[in-house]
């Protein structure tokens, strides 16, 4: 049993670090949501950068703007390119760190040089990644002129500029996908507790549906998810949507952290006791189902992990577009991009702190899940 002075000298020795983490991240994250709610930057008559400027609170008239007013219009279009790059960064890397994880598992011939190869990308930084693939993404060279060496015409495609918009949606629907995704999500989660008998977590799962759909069937979306304040506009300016211009940047990202996901599942299977393969193959099974039935079950843990790190980075995501693409590229714009430039450029500092803001409530909502399903487990362990 631990007393009183054991519990002091180990209060005293974290001491700094938390004194530390309490000035240089919490204090500072504290004082980004102060500064969203205020007219900093966005009042003419208070210049931002003079010597005595006076805020005003505002309330959340700033996060409303960026939700509701045309002039914002960019903003929602970066939520809208962070959304679909988060959705192919992750499954991109996700399935090809597998697929390299599966191939390095055959005891392959010089494996730990493939394995130096896979991961080298992930040892340099997003600006020289951007940098490379921008080379090879010009629209008159790089990948473009690849089919030429072996006599076909050149690829017609402007990677960074593209003009095209896929899966294009409508800004006043995304309620109503919200509310399909959670309830499908909740279902998934439900039926899975049948199967288990878990009677208690799907009481859970089975409550958190209804109330998602009575939020939707009673109109509370309007409170959440204020409508625009010209939604004819908007849609004229730019259709929300996949940018084409975001697949050079999708797949220089995927070419990063692939390997990443690669060390991950290697980590993952290398850790499985072989007794279980040879259990598998005595009793008839063929490879495929060792791998479907004993090797794929015991990565699930590392496939969350990966999930959790790969959304984690694409939220924040910022060299690697600038790199690409530049600052002022509409169709490539993201979140971090529009704090860079609403901050050090235009000195609007309010509104891009409650980009940060909003970009920092959406890491936490991936963050927070896993961290608590970890705690747990670790507490019932």
């Amino acid at each position: 049993m631990r007393n009183r002075r054991d519990r002091l000298i180990a209060f005293l020795m974290v001491l700094p670090t938390l004194m530390l983490l309490g000035i240089f991240v919490y204090f500072f994250i504290g004082k980004a949501v102060y500064t969203s709610t205020t007219d900093w930057g966005e009042n003419p008559d208070q210049p931002a950068l003079a010597e005595n400027v006076v805020l005003t609170n505002v309330g959340l008239r700033n996060y409303e703007n960026l939700m509701t007013d045309i002039i914002q219009a960019n903003f929602r279009n970066s939520l809208t390119n962070t959304f679909f790059f988060t959705v192919f960064f992750v499954a991109g890397c996700t399935i090809l760190g597998l697929f390299l994880a599966l191939l390095l598992d055959q005891k392959v011939v010089a494996e730990g040089f493939f394995r130096t190869v896979f991961l080298f990308p992930m040892a340099l930084s997003f600006v020289v990644t951007g940098t490379i693939w921008r080379w090879l993404l010009q629209p008159s060279g790089g990948i473009n002129i690849l089919p030429t060496l072996i006599g076909l015409e050149p690829i017609q495609f402007n990677w960074s500029n593209n003009q095209e918009t896929w899966l294009q949606f409508r800004w006043e629907e995304v309620p109503l996908y919200l509310t399909t995704v959670g309830i499908t999500i909740l279902t998934i989660i439900a039926v899975r507790n049948v199967l288990k008998h878990n009677w208690r977590s799907l009481r859970f799962a089975a409550g958190a549906a209804v109330v998602v759909l009575l939020v939707f069937v009673a109109g509370l979306w309007n409170y959440i998810w204020p409508p625009l304040d010209s939604a004819v506009a908007e849609q004229a300016i730019a259709p929300k949507g996949f940018n084409g211009a975001l697949l050079g940047i999708i797949i220089a990202a995927i070419w990063q952290m692939s390997g990443y996901v690669m060390a991950i599942f290697t980590a993952g299977i290398r850790g499985i006791p072989e007794d279980l393969r040879e259990s598998a193959r005595v009793d008839g099974g063929t490879e495929l189902d060792v791998y479907r039935h004993i090797v794929l079950p015991q990565l699930s843990p590392f496939v969350t992990s990966a999930m959790i790190i790969l959304g984690h980075i694409s939220l924040k995501i910022f060299d690697l577009v600038f790199a690409m693409t530049g600052p002022d590229n509409a169709r490539t714009v993201v979140p971090g991009m529009l704090v860079y430039t609403k901050g050090f450029r235009q000195n609007s500092f309010a509104s891009a702190s409650a980009i940060a803001v909003i970009m920092l409530f959406l890491i936490a909502v991936i963050i927070a899940p896993y961290l608590w399903s970890q705690l747990r487990t670790s507490k019932s362990g």
